[in-house]
């Protein structure tokens, strides 16, 4: 038989083949292995902390939560959330009472961190970036568990402490104090009555969808025209809104004194400076609440503040952007820019 000869090259080249195997199954923080058991520790993670915002929502709601309740939100089966809810006791973050679930104090604060640094994220969303009012929620949820204690405080900081999330929600504070935006649902509005809206639902999505395609925000005055089983109607911004009042009750509004009414009246019926004609010219009265973040702040460079004077220049064949002259410049807005401009043309009653 013939003997094979030993290679001292293919025997080199095996080792480091093995080396490199090793070293990319196992190699510290970066090594698939390390890498998936950590991804397994923060799907645990996730997991216990999606379901203590739950169980803190259903306790704020006034209802009762439940293993049933828990696996629908969590869209995981009811015995992974009997093992979930059976390693949360054990570490001490949540307890049964006579049947009925409640949070420790533990559990309680852990809960809260997890909804500020939710709401933080979603008002850095809304102040800082380019992202659209329909993603906020959803990024707000994958960040959210990357937030430490520490790392919320900054970002609080960041943007001046706000109380209230983009939607309206309170932002609990680091010591767990929240400051509700009282507000009751549209539904609930008499007809002729004005009011201001202070919270949009974002859950479920397809409705918080809805009321962004209606163009709806916070700060918002409305005017409540028609509540009844079938359909609330109401004014506002120059538009006539009609919604089922499934829909309507995800808008909480805060009711307006009759001197407030007075003084926000020219808001409810505001032009926009899209409407604006060439040759025309209108004075700002101010920029709308549902511009944020980038896009505000470009508006106020370019001058655009209460008492402007704007003219309608000319418009591009395609219709869009149009030329404004503003303080002596020429300025391209597109429309969706112009329609966030409250105006009241020259010659309009005051």
């Amino acid at each position: 038989e013939r003997i094979m000869e030993y290679d001292p090259l293919m025997a080199l080249l095996a080792a480091a083949l093995a080396a490199v195997v090793v070293a990319v199954l196992f190699w510290p923080e970066l090594g698939l292995v390390p890498r998936w058991r950590r991804e397994r520790r923060m799907t645990k993670r996730v997991l216990s902390e999606d379901a203590l915002k739950h169980i803190y929502k259903r306790e704020l709601e006034g209802r009762q939560p439940s293993m049933e309740s828990i696996a629908g939100a969590l869209s995981i089966s009811l015995n992974q959330a009997a093992n979930l809810f059976a390693q949360m006791e054990a570490d001490q973050l949540v307890q049964v009472e006579e049947d009925i679930i409640r949070l420790t104090t533990k559990g309680r604060e852990a809960a809260l961190h997890i909804i500020r640094a939710h709401r933080l994220w979603e008002r850095y969303l809304a102040e800082e970036t380019g992202f659209g009012a329909e993603v906020w929620h959803e990024q707000a949820d994958h960040w959210e568990h990357s937030l430490t204690p520490d790392a919320t405080d900054t970002l609080s900081a960041q943007l001046g402490h706000p109380r209230y999330d983009p939607h309206g929600d309170p932002i609990p504070t680091a010591s767990g104090e929240i400051e509700d935006h009282g507000g009751q649902p549209l539904t609930k509005s008499a007809a002729d009555s004005v009011a201001r809206i202070v919270h949009l639902e974002d859950e479920p999505e397809v409705v918080y969808a809805q009321l962004v395609a209606e163009g709806l925000h916070l700060g918002q005055i409305v005017r409540v025209i028609e509540s009844t089983p079938e359909r609330v109607r109401f004014w506002t911004n120059g538009n006539e809104h009609v919604l089922a009042p499934i829909v309507a009750s995800n808008i909480s509004v805060l009711p307006m004194t009759q001197r407030e009414e007075v003084e926000t009246e020219d808001e409810i019926g505001s032009e926009r400076l899209s409407s604006l004609a060439i040759g025309e010219t209108a004075e700002v009265l101010a920029i709308s609440h549902a511009s944020r973040g980038a896009e505000r702040r470009r508006l106020l460079d370019l001058g655009i503040l209460p008492g402007t004077k704007i003219t309608a220049e000319t418009r591009s064949p395609s219709g869009d952007p149009t030329a404004y002259i503003i303080r002596g410049a020429l300025i391209a807005l597109r429309q969706n820019q112009a329609k966030q401009i409250k105006i009241k043309k020259a010659g309009a009653q005051a």
